[in-house]
């Protein structure tokens, strides 16, 4: 047993919250030095299934001339069905509240049938064009079920992909880097606000859920994808030289830090706290360059170029002193 948790073991008894059998019981367990390979468990399942769908595609790329498209198309939905049936059989129904699989394999076999499907359906749209030219249904079809898997079997991985693929129909690329590269919305306003709209409908859509207790433990998910769509569309038009849209999108990333800043502090979330932080400070950096863009700095450079860095080793240390100050508000 190390030393924080012996102490924190003694702290308990000190104060009354175990008995003395208790303690000696605890100390006895832990002496055994018995660790779980749950995690490690879990992630070699999830590598399985990266690499089960990865060899798939490869499968259909390599030999899609050989094997033909129909035969392609029907192995796919034999897997996706017996996947299915398998998790339907063995799953606990539908609950509002977190329900847990009585065995982790049923978990990922839902991810593996909800991938394939997806492939199935893109498949199926870019070789047969079952929706004719309105691809935005290929990628609504399997968001729907995505989420219907999500909400049925309890799956955070399968709710990730539900949510990329609804902000796909969107026209959106969730990646961070691919929004950036991908997403022009420095010269697609209407794509900005549909990115800014769909962080809200999500925000909301928590708000409800947990008003109605339905899948609380989803929270996190969604409010991750908020937060990153929101800012990520906000920033990217803080340089937009209209003024009207530059104050409007100075007051969304304002008032989104402000709300994520409380969200994180209730949900005592340490992931919305730091992207919240840097997208605050990233957001207030180009606010601050566009306010002072056109003073002219020529006679004061060299004091610029000095504190310069200054500035920048004061955030760094800031930044690490406000995370550390806010993991001890939440640890306590």
């Amino acid at each position: 047993m190390n030393k924080f948790d012996s102490q924190n073991t003694k702290r308990l008894l000190d104060k009354n919250l175990i008995t003395e059998n208790q303690y000696q019981e605890i100390v006895s367990y832990r002496n055994l030095n018995i660790f779980s390979l749950n995690v490690e468990l879990k992630l070699f399942l999830y590598l399985s299934v990266l690499l089960f769908t990865s060899g798939i595609g490869i499968l259909i790329y390599e030999n899609i001339d050989s094997i033909g498209h129909i035969v392609i198309l029907s192995l796919l939905l034999i897997v996706i069905a017996v996947c299915f049936f398998y998790c339907f059989k063995n799953s606990k129904g539908f609950k509002k509240s977190e329900t847990q699989f009585d065995h982790p394999v049923i978990e990922y076999l839902v991810l593996v049938a909800n991938i394939l499907t997806c492939i199935f359906i893109g498949y199926l749209q870019f070789q047969y064009k079952p929706f004719g030219e309105h691809y935005g249904l290929a990628t609504l079809v399997p968001t729907i079920v995505s989420f219907f898997c999500a909400y049925y079997f309890d799956n955070r991985n399968v709710l990730a992909i539900a949510i990329t693929g609804l902000v796909a129909y969107v026209g959106l690329s969730v990646t961070p880097q691919d929004l950036l590269k991908n997403n022009d919305f420095y010269a697609s306003e209407s794509l900005s606000y549909s990115a800014v709209m769909l962080g809200i409908l999500l925000i909301l859509w928590t708000i409800y859920s947990n008003r109605i207790s339905l899948k609380t433990h989803f929270s996190l998910v969604f409010l991750t994808f908020a937060l990153h769509i929101i800012s990520i569309a906000t920033i990217s038009n803080l340089l937009h030289h209209d003024i009207l849209i530059w104050l409007i999108f100075t007051g969304v990333l304002g008032g989104s830090t402000f709300y994520f800043y409380k969200i994180s502090y209730e949900m005592r979330a340490m992931s919305l706290y730091v992207f919240m932080i840097l997208y605050g400070y990233i957001g207030a950096n180009i606010i601050l360059f566009r306010l002072f863009e056109n003073v002219d700095f020529s006679n004061i450079w060299e004091l610029f170029v000095f504190l310069l860095p200054v500035y920048f080793i004061g955030s760094i240390v800031m930044f690490i002193k406000i995370i550390k100050n806010f993991h001890k508000e939440i640890a306590t």
